[in-house]
């Protein structure tokens, strides 16, 4: 129903790919989201990449005007969060979905995504299962799932299936809300913004979620998660 919806021409949302060297990603992935979502905006938020991830997509918005390019390579904070927060606040549209430009989160998914924003405030994409990962990056990760979650439980604040999503939508209205009356408590250095915008958001926000399980390693370029990760995670949730 939302593709039909777009295919009017009413730009009405924005998806957003928080990018550092994905070349060999990103023209794959904003192709099939321009297919897929003919009445959305692309805002690729780019944190300094190297490899020519630039170029391509700077190429791209030169002729498709729904592929908008954020370069964020002079800018005085680096990080996925500080990425993703410069990209919300020129967003376009209703609704913002945040994902991965590595393809690893469905781009089958972003319509449930869309579609879930009709009846709640934030869509969470929940993975039922991980295939192929190192065992590093399980116990990075699940360490820092359980600090959110106890964080959380402490606080008396509600937790999702999925507290480290990097795949998302939100209300534009809400997203820009939460950003410009919290932007210094956001750890822009962060990899999880998702946990920042749980963390600050107001009581009496809607929350669904929106479960799948073809999250795989990537086929291109390198995973950025580190222990530095942990640090910053803990960082957010003691801000």
């Amino acid at each position: 129903m939302y593709d039909m919806q777009h295919k009017k021409g009413h730009y009405s949302s924005t998806i957003i790919l928080p990018t550092l060297n994905e070349a060999g990603n990103i023209k794959h992935i904003i192709s099939e989201l321009l297919e897929r979502f003919p009445g959305s905006y692309v805002i690729v938020a780019d944190d300094g990449s190297v490899d020519g991830t630039g170029k391509i997509v700077g190429k791209i918005s030169k002729t498709e005007k729904r592929v908008i390019f954020l370069d964020r390579k002079d800018e005085r904070e680096h990080g996925l969060t500080a990425s993703v927060i410069d990209a919300v606040l020129i967003a376009k549209g209703d609704k913002i979905v945040v994902m991965d430009a590595d393809l690893q989160h469905p781009v089958s998914k972003v319509n449930d995504l869309f579609s879930g924003l009709e009846d709640s405030d934030i869509v969470i994409g929940v993975r039922r299962s991980v295939k192929n990962w190192s065992f590093g990056r399980m116990v990075i990760s699940r360490c820092m799932e359980s600090a959110a979650r106890c964080y959380f439980r402490i606080r008396g604040r509600r937790t999702c299936g999925d507290m480290m999503s990097g795949f998302f939508a939100v209300r534009s209205g809400v997203f820009k809300m939460i950003v410009l009356e919290n932007r210094e408590k956001f750890v822009g250095r962060g990899y999880k913004i998702l946990l920042d915008i749980l963390r600050l958001s107001p009581s009496g926000i809607k929350i669904s979620e929106v479960r799948y399980s073809a999250f795989h390693m990537r086929k291109r370029g390198r995973s950025k998660l580190g222990f530095r990760h942990v640090i910053y995670t803990l960082a957010s949730l003691f801000s």
